[in-house]
């Protein structure tokens, strides 16, 4: 629901353009703005939930998701959305490492990868959802700038009320600030599927920010359930891809979703250069698969190996990795596609992911291949350090000192 809240804007924003009187680089600025936020949220306020609590960190957060939305159903000019992201920034980075880790406590079996799949379609259904609930309100009910962002509300009290009723099962532990670190021994995992969660959200970003825009030039209709529905396709084949995913190696899942990425990026050059919204569409289904195979396979490859004791804070770290790379690239674009069009930005960028994502396709090909998953060995208590390497976490492909 938080994640469907920071998206519902997405086929408004060339309406805000319009109204306020800005061009695509204010558009990516008022989408990335959050990550300013959100960053050192997630690296001092996620952990703090591994010391006081889940819940006592994700109720709050839930409170400022609706002062976001809130802010965004008033809004009177360009600063207000620029404040309403900045308070999503700071909801989203609360809760997105506690909430994660919540999920992976809550699992009945303590199986990790089945939580991370959990955890990882939960977040490309909630934001391939927020598109389309602006979309389909905006276009055929009154009030397009305002009655989504109600229904936003209503959901995440739901969303409050339900997690009130939770039992929280964390470990406690002291809070001690601290720079941010990554355990010894999970460097190169970290580092690997960190780069690949980053490359996989930069894609997702320019969907979510210039697409809709880049449809509308496309078909010449301002319809925005048509600019909804492209997006939402995406995270549709990413949601799908991911439950039929469970189970699949992390590593090979990495390698066939960066694989994925760039055919979509291609077909969405291929979109621009034909003026075609089936091959824009196809490029959606295609980017989606690829998105949800690499963030699936990066997530279980963090979950297997963060500590218990130090779960939340190893998530918010790799989240912060994410939500740079949904934000800085497509800052960039953004100012691309005002130096020199739209289109050819959308074209420089697909570019540029596309080698990163072959770049790291590369790597991962020489990676080992993975040992025994750790659902085959035996599991360690809470707060105990398994002998095999991976803190007892089911899911695992191997020791990180085996990598």
């Amino acid at each position: 629901m938080l994640l469907a809240g920071t998206n519902i804007p997405t086929p408004l924003y060339g309406h805000y353009a319009s109204a306020f009187g800005f061009g695509p680089a204010t558009v990516t600025a008022v989408f990335a703005v959050y990550v300013a936020a959100l960053v050192p949220s997630l690296l001092f306020v996620g952990p703090l939930s591994d010391a006081i609590g889940r819940r006592r960190v994700l109720l709050p957060a839930i409170a400022l998701g609706v002062a976001g939305v809130a802010l965004f159903a008033g809004a009177q000019s360009v600063g207000w959305l620029y404040a309403a992201r900045v308070v999503q920034g700071l909801a989203l980075g609360a809760a997105s490492g506690p909430v994660t880790a919540l999920i992976v406590e809550r699992e009945p079996n303590a199986a990790r990868r089945r939580a991370a799949m959990v955890a990882a379609v939960a977040a490309v259904a909630g934001v391939g959802s927020g598109p389309l609930l602006g979309g389909l309100l905006a276009q055929y009910l009154p009030a397009p700038t305002v009655l989504a962002y109600l229904v936003e509300i209503t959901l995440l009290a739901c969303a409050a009320t339900a997690m009130a009723l939770l039992p929280d099962t964390s470990n406690r532990i002291p809070y001690r600030p601290r720079r941010p670190s990554i355990p010894e021994g999970i460097g190169v995992t970290f580092a690997v599927s960190g780069a690949t969660s980053f490359v996989t959200w930069a894609v997702t970003a320019i969907f979510l920010t210039l697409v809709p825009s880049y449809a509308a030039a496309l078909t010449h209709s301002a319809n925005l359930a048509l600019e909804g529905v492209i997006v939402a396709v995406l995270f549709a084949a990413s949601a799908l891809t991911q439950r039929l995913s469970f189970g699949k190696d992390p590593l090979a899942l990495q390698r066939l979703g960066l694989a994925a990425l760039v055919a979509g990026v291609g077909l969405l050059c291929w979109a621009g250069v034909a003026g075609s919204l089936w091959l824009l569409l196809a490029a959606s289904v295609v980017a989606g698969i690829g998105q949800g195979m690499a963030f699936l396979g990066a997530m279980t490859e963090i979950n297997a190996v963060a500590p218990p004791e130090r779960h939340a804070e190893v998530l918010s770290g790799f989240y912060v990795v994410t939500y740079l790379g949904t934000g800085i690239p497509v800052l960039g674009v953004g100012f691309l596609a005002t130096a020199i069009g739209l289109l050819s930005a959308v074209e420089w960028f697909s570019a540029g992911a596309a080698a990163a994502a072959i770049g790291l396709l590369g790597a991962l090909l020489r990676q080992p291949s993975p040992s025994p998953t750790a659902e085959q060995r035996p599991q360690a208590r809470p707060g105990q350090r398994s002998t095999s390497g991976n803190h007892g976490a089911t899911g695992a492909t191997g020791s990180p000192a085996a990598r």
